[in-house]
């Protein structure tokens, strides 16, 4: 099972705070960096600095770091233009020499598009398959040809379909818990099917409408990775627990029904039972984004038990 750090930079933390978490990813032998893509905190948390945009943070990180792969669990759909956004992440994975994955979803959260002016539509669903078919379909046009769509929401015309990505498929992501229509988009565009936040059940069970939907679309089922996204409290003891869940204002018996928490052994066991489910890889949410010994703790004596 692969292990991601996956964080939330909306409720506090400025660019050199995620250099730091970036660096220590790196370092500690975590498969990737992820972050989230709000402009607006949520819950009690004081939010400063303020907020981070996601692809303008993962092209810094793009070269300051060398072996892991970056991406966002998801970018808004509501947050930009498709054009645009096919031109931006191509170019953080040309900066990164290759190392971006690009997770993409609706847009959800209507209070940060009020406070910053940005559209909500009423019609998220729609617009985001479209936006999928239009930024897979630039990065796909060979190199000399151009690329054209005429959609309900967006048109593009003899588009030069430019840059390209430094991969020549750059891993697309999916996720949700929608019964019909996010397993059959998933079937159509996803490298990977991610679950956020998910019981161990409902895993399983969104797991098998998405390879199910794979197959009816003529895939294989196994030509798409299946990953889950959970909270992390990990301590050496109870008593670290419980510091590490305080300091995120959340409770230790919820985490461990949740999430992923508990001592070493306790971490690495309820993991387990995501593999046994068919999850392959766990994008870990860190949430005190200042305690890198949490991070270390993690790699050192949960990933050696998987």
């Amino acid at each position: 099972m692969d292990l991601r750090v996956f964080t939330e930079p909306q409720q506090g933390a400025s660019y050199d705070t995620l250099l730091a978490v970036a660096k220590a990813t790196e370092d500690l032998g975590y498969d990737a960096f992820f972050r989230s893509d709000h402009y607006l905190k949520m819950g009690d948390v004081d939010g400063n600095p303020g907020p981070t945009d996601a692809w303008i943070t993962l092209a810094g990180l793009a070269r300051e770091t060398s072996r892991i792969r970056l991406g966002t669990l998801m970018t808004a759909g509501t947050f930009r233009l498709p054009g645009p956004l096919a031109i931006s992440v191509a170019q953080v994975d040309q900066m990164s020499g290759g190392r971006v994955e690009f997770g993409l979803g609706a847009g959800w959260y209507e209070e940060e598009h009020t406070a910053y002016g940005i559209p909500f539509p009423k019609e998220k669903f729609p617009r985001l398959e479209e936006q999928l078919a239009i930024i897979t379909g630039l990065w796909e046009t060979p190199a000399g040809e151009t690329f054209s769509y005429d959609g309900t929401h967006y048109q593009l015309t003899d588009s030069p379909a430019l840059p390209k990505p430094a991969q020549s498929k750059i891993p697309v992501l999916v996720g949700g818990f929608g019964a019909k229509r996010t397993p059959a988009l998933a079937a159509r565009y996803a490298t990977e099917f991610n679950l956020p936040f998910g019981s161990l059940e409902a895993s399983k069970e969104q797991f098998a409408r998405v390879r199910a939907a794979a197959e009816a679309a003529g895939r294989k089922a196994d030509d798409l990775t299946y990953s889950n996204a959970l909270i992390v409290c990990v301590g050496k003891d109870d008593a670290e627990v419980a510091r590490r869940a305080a300091a995120i204002g959340r409770d230790v018996a919820e985490l461990k029904e949740n999430g992923i928490a508990g001592t070493p052994a306790e971490a690495a066991d309820k993991l387990a039972r995501f593999a046994e489910i068919g999850s392959e890889r766990v994008y870990l949410q860190f949430l005190d984004l200042t305690d890198l010994d949490h991070l270390e703790l993690v790699a050192k004596e949960v990933a050696p038990q998987l």
